[in-house]
């Protein structure tokens, strides 16, 4: 594949684009001081101070589209998303709220069949929420909380020039008819193993390796590392051909795919080879695909040529600045 022409599918791809009203959301909320708010906007989930824990707090909507075309998905992924935020935090999901609003009775069994199916599978529970039974129109909203010893968060806003990046991704999956941008990993296994990857980078966490991560989203594994790269105000290298993929699977969909189970993270050198083997023990397989560095580009190469996709000085996926959230003053979050 041309990687001038992969560069143009990343920048347009949706997944990417979407996220860039973000900011604009945000500029709406007052810049507070507040001591037990570690992190906030531009995380997976925002990190709250509980004596020596930290509570973690994330919400996630499912998009109309994918509710139209299949609601039992929607339903399934408005828990897996959640999971996953919490999980990429190096959390422990704890419980779950929801927000259903109903225009079609029918359609709105079908997401709760999805949600049931997802809470019996990861074993964490919906414990309240909201119903919206005269609307005009189907919705699902999940949000989530879940918990970390505060030195065992991993946030997404502290990548250091000179860190690995590793992509991991569990590759047993396979593309759903209805959702040609969403890799589904979780769905045929069993609950043990699902629970397993749920909790790996909470082990990482434990171990102190990551220096930063983020679950794969719906930007794919490009737009999330351009995520990450863009709050924590580095720049980075990529090799395309070291990112783990199918056989058989186009790279370009492959980048902008959503991962049941995948994560980006960086890391300190000496730590890359402990990372890779404990994903490898849950059945995701992990590489070493770049570096950090300090240009506030991310540049890809691919056969030999190298194309910059994201010139953070110039471009906005979510325009997140961690200088201007609620936290301490003293915490860049």
């Amino acid at each position: 594949m041309n990687l001038d022409t992969l560069v143009s599918d990343i920048r347009r791809h949706p997944g990417v684009t979407r996220k860039a009203t973000i900011s604009d959301v945000i500029s709406f909320f007052p810049n507070m001081s507040m001591e037990n708010v570690l992190a906030s906007y531009g995380e997976d989930a925002a990190v709250v101070a509980h004596n020596d824990d930290a509570l973690l707090l994330a919400a996630d909507g499912i998009m109309e589209a994918l509710l139209k075309a299949n609601p039992f998905n929607a339903g399934y992924y408005a828990v897996l998303v959640n999971l996953n935020d919490i999980s990429a935090m190096g959390g422990i999901p704890l419980a779950m709220v929801d927000i259903i609003s109903m225009k079609d009775e029918k359609v709105c069994a079908q997401v709760m069949r999805g949600i049931e199916a997802a809470v019996s599978k990861f074993g964490v529970p919906i414990v309240g929420g909201h119903t919206h039974p005269d609307c005009a129109y189907n919705a699902i909203d999940v949000a989530i909380l879940g918990t970390a010893r505060k030195d065992e968060v991993i946030y997404s806003h502290t990548a250091q020039a000179g860190d690995d990046i590793i992509m991991a991704m569990d590759l047993d999956g396979s593309f759903p008819p209805s959702l040609h941008y969403a890799w589904d990993t979780t769905s045929h296994k069993d609950s043990a193993t699902c629970r397993r990857q749920m909790l790996v980078m909470n082990e990482i966490g434990k171990r102190k390796l990551a220096r930063s991560g983020k679950d794969i989203s719906n930007p794919g594994a490009i737009g999330t590392l351009g995520m990450l790269l863009e709050t924590s105000g580095k720049g980075a290298v990529v090799d395309i051909e070291k990112v783990p993929r199918p056989a058989g699977v186009d790279l370009s969909q492959w980048l902008r795919a959503y991962q049941g189970c995948g994560f980006v993270l960086t890391c300190p050198a000496e730590s890359s080879r402990q990372v890779i083997d404990i994903f490898a023990g849950v059945g995701v397989t992990a590489a070493v695909v770049g570096k950090v560095d300090d240009t506030n580009k991310m540049v890809l190469r691919m056969n030999g040529e190298s194309a910059e996709v994201f010139d953070f000085a110039v471009d906005k996926i979510t325009g997140c600045d961690p200088s201007k959230v609620p936290g301490p003053k003293k915490c860049k979050c």
